[in-house]
C-alpha cells in the first residue's frame, strides 16, 4: 500500500528553487502496520453475555449458601472452614464485577474511567485472593491428614485467621496493577469505548510483562504446584488408610484439582499467548493476532465460571456440608431443627479434623 505525502512548497524551495510541487512516495511494509480491531459481533457478544450472566446467578447464591453454613455452624470452626469462608467471600466479591463485563460484550464501556479502574482493582484483588485460598485449603488438607498427629488444636486456628489477612493483603498489593486501566477509544472510527491496560509510566511492554509474569507466578503457578504436591502426599496417604469416610476426601480432591486445572490453564496459556505477541518475541500475522485475542475473550469466561463452581467443589462433594446444611434449615425453618441441631453436633465430633470437606 502507499502512502502520499504533501510538504509544505517552502521547505522544498530552501532546498531547490525550481520546485514549486513536491510529491513524496512512501511504500509501507503491511508487517508493520497495526491490527484492525474487530469487536465480536453482536449475536457472539450477546451469547457470551448470557454466559457471564449465567455465572453471575450460579455463583452468587451458591458462596452465599456456603458463607451462611459456615458462619451458622455450632462446632468450632477448623482452618479449612476458615478458608472456605473466605474464599467464598472472595468468589463472590469477584462474580460481582460479573455483570459490568457483560454489558461491555454489547454496549462497550458505559460506566467511565473511574469504575473502569475500581473494578479490575476489585477483580484482581479477589482473583489473586481466592486462588491462594485454595492453596492454603491444599496445605490444611495435608497437614489434617498426614500430619494429624502434629496438629496444634487452637494455635492452628488462630494461624488461620493470620494467614487469611496475609493472603488478603498479598492479593490487594498483587491488584495494584489494575490501577493502570482506563475508559479508551475501541477504535478512532467509533464512539465506542472499552477498558482496557493503558501504560502510561516508562516502557508499555516492560510493564505488561511484569504484571503479567506476577499473574502466572501468583495466580497459577505457585497455587498449582502447592496444591500438586500437597494433594498428592495426601492421596497416596489416604490409600493406605482404611477409613470410608477418609476416602470420601479423596472425590473432593481429585475434583477441585481437575476443575482448577479446566477453568484456569486455558485462560493462562492463552494469556502466555498474548503476552508473546505482544512484545513481538515471534512474528505474528493478523490472523493469528485476532485468534489470541478472541481465545483470550472465551477462556476469561471460562475461568469466571470457577467461583461458581468453588461451592460445588468444595461444599456440595462434602457429606458434612450437606449435613450442616440440613441442621441449618431445620433450625430456620421449624421446631424439629433443635433435634437435628444436637444430632449435627454428635455426629460432627467424629470427623472435626477434616472441616468441611469431609
Amino acid at each position: 500500500m502507499s502512502i502520499i505525502v504533501n510538504f509544505d512548497y517552502g521547505y522544498f524551495d530552501l532546498l531547490n528553487d525550481s520546485a514549486h510541487s513536491n510529491h513524496t512516495v512512501f511504500v509501507v511494509d503491511p508487517g508493520t502496520l497495526p491490527c484492525e480491531v474487530r469487536p465480536l459481533d453482536a449475536r457472539a457478544a450477546t451469547a457470551l453475555s448470557v454466559l457471564l450472566v449465567a455465572i453471575f446467578l450460579l455463583a452468587i447464591p451458591g458462596n452465599l449458601l456456603v458463607a451462611c453454613v459456615i458462619a451458622h455452624s455450632r462446632r468450632t470452626l477448623t482452618p479449612s472452614d476458615v478458608y472456605l469462608f473466605h474464599l467464598t467471600l472472595a468468589d463472590g466479591l469477584m462474580a460481582l464485577t460479573v455483570p459490568f463485563w457483560a454489558a461491555a460484550l454489547t454496549q462497550g464501556w458505559i460506566f467511565g474511567d473511574g469504575m473502569c479502574k475500581a473494578l479490575n482493582l476489585i477483580f484482581e484483588t479477589n482473583f489473586y485472593s481466592s486462588i491462594l485460598f485454595l492453596a492454603c485449603i491444599s496445605v490444611d488438607r495435608y497437614l489434617a491428614i498426614v500430619r494429624a498427629n502434629q496438629a496444634l488444636g487452637s494455635q492452628q486456628r488462630k494461624c488461620s485467621r493470620l494467614v487469611c489477612g496475609a493472603v488478603w493483603a498479598l492479593g490487594s498489593a498483587l491488584a495494584l496493577p489494575a490501577l493502570f486501566n482506563d475508559a479508551v477509544r475501541a477504535d478512532q472510527d467509533s464512539d465506542r469505548m472499552s477498558c482496557s491496560e493503558s501504560f502510561d509510566v516508562g516502557s508499555a511492554p516492560v510493564w505488561r510483562i511484569a504484571t503479567r509474569g506476577f499473574r502466572h507466578f501468583f495466580g497459577f503457578l505457585l497455587p498449582l504446584v502447592v496444591m500438586v504436591v500437597c494433594y498428592g502426599v495426601t492421596v497416596a496417604r489416604l490409600l493406605r488408610t482404611r477409613g470410608f469416610h477418609k476416602h470420601r476426601a479423596m472425590r473432593v480432591i481429585v475434583a477441585v484439582v481437575v476443575g482448577f486445572l479446566l477453568c484456569w490453564t486455558p485462560y493462562h496459556l492463552a494469556l502466555m499467548a498474548d503476552t508473546i505477541l505482544r512484545a513481538e518475541l515471534v512474528r505474528f500475522d493478523c490472523g493469528e493476532r485476532r485468534a489470541v485475542s478472541t481465545a483470550l475473550l472465551l477462556s476469561n469466561s471460562l475461568a469466571l465460571l470457577h467461583s461458581g463452581i468453588n461451592p460445588l467443589l468444595y461444599a456440595f462433594v462434602g457429606k458434612k456440608f450437606r449435613k450442616n446444611m440440613r441442621t441449618l434449615l431445620h433450625r430456620k425453618v421449624g421446631p424439629e431443627g433443635a433435634s437435628g441441631s444436637k444430632f449435627s453436633r454428635s455426629t460432627s465430633q467424629t470427623s472435626e479434623g477434616h472441616g468441611a470437606l469431609a
